[in-house]
């Protein structure tokens, strides 16, 4: 598996788009940080860059890179070479690949401008973590895609369909269901409706450690009495590794069922 992710995180080091993505980063941290006094201004404003951009390069590159190695996978198929190793291999390496691109791209400029002595090192860093915990998430869900999906057209709408629906769809159906049922108690509602969506879990996690909840709006005193706490951060961090688990988990059941 090793091998694998090795040769799948050189091949994606060497795309294009990964530079691209690196540079969008870069780019983005220096005109933010450096044209900015304020530095929690620019971490809110990264934030709301990460929480959308970041779930959806993860989950293209992830559909992407399984559809164009598509032939060099059923060569590794006819070695005696698991397939769980396989399919691992390759998703550990766009997955990695991306966050390095991710936190390269920022933590340069950020390091440029001295982060490090700054009280917001902290802010800086749970963007980081939600931005890596986004990209695996992402990654291993468009795997899942891809496997269960051969045809490739359908595999691309099955994969945006699904982001588009945990980063806005998702959001008006919850809001609507809180004006809905406003005059009864939403309080657990909230919290269990926010945790299955990992977007929703990240933001809410970065905009508590920026301690501005009131931009959370009508649940905002609620998740900061269960997320400010460290129950609720141990907890929230542990659903988050669940959607990076349960996905991974899957990859390896359907690579073992599946007929290539």
């Amino acid at each position: 598996m090793l091998k694998i992710l090795k040769y799948s995180f050189k091949d994606l080091s060497r795309s294009r788009w990964s530079y691209v993505y690196f540079f969008f980063y870069l780019l983005l941290g220096i005109v933010l940080l450096f044209l900015n006094n304020d530095l929690s201004n620019a971490v809110i404003t990264l934030m709301n860059v990460i929480i959308i951009l970041v779930p959806l390069i993860g989950t293209i590159f992830g559909v992407m890179y399984f559809y164009n190695s598509r032939e060099f996978t059923e060569l590794l198929l006819a070695q005696p070479v698991k397939r769980s190793s396989i399919f691992l291999g390759q998703y550990l390496g766009v997955a990695i690949s991306l966050s390095a691109s991710l936190i390269l791209g920022l933590g340069i400029p950020f390091v440029a401008y001295g982060i490090f002595q700054s009280a917001a090192i902290w802010d800086f860093f749970s963007l980081l973590v939600s931005g890596g915990f986004l990209t695996f998430i992402f990654t291993a869900l468009a795997f899942n895609i891809a496997l269960s999906q051969e045809n490739k057209i359908k595999g691309f709408g099955m994969a945006i369909l699904l982001w588009l629906f945990l980063a806005v769809i998702y959001d008006g159906l919850f809001l609507l269901s809180l004006v809905y049922f406003q005059d009864y108690p939403l309080d657990k509602f909230s919290l269990v409706a926010s945790m299955l969506n990992p977007i929703d879990l990240s933001r809410i996690l970065i905009l508590l450690k920026l301690d501005i909840s009131a931009l959370l709006g009508y649940t905002g005193a609620v998740f900061k009495d269960f997320f400010g706490t460290s129950l609720g951060s141990i907890t929230s961090f542990g659903v988050l590794i669940l959607w990076v688990i349960f996905p991974v988990w899957r990859i390896v059941k359907l690579s073992g069922k599946k007929d290539f």
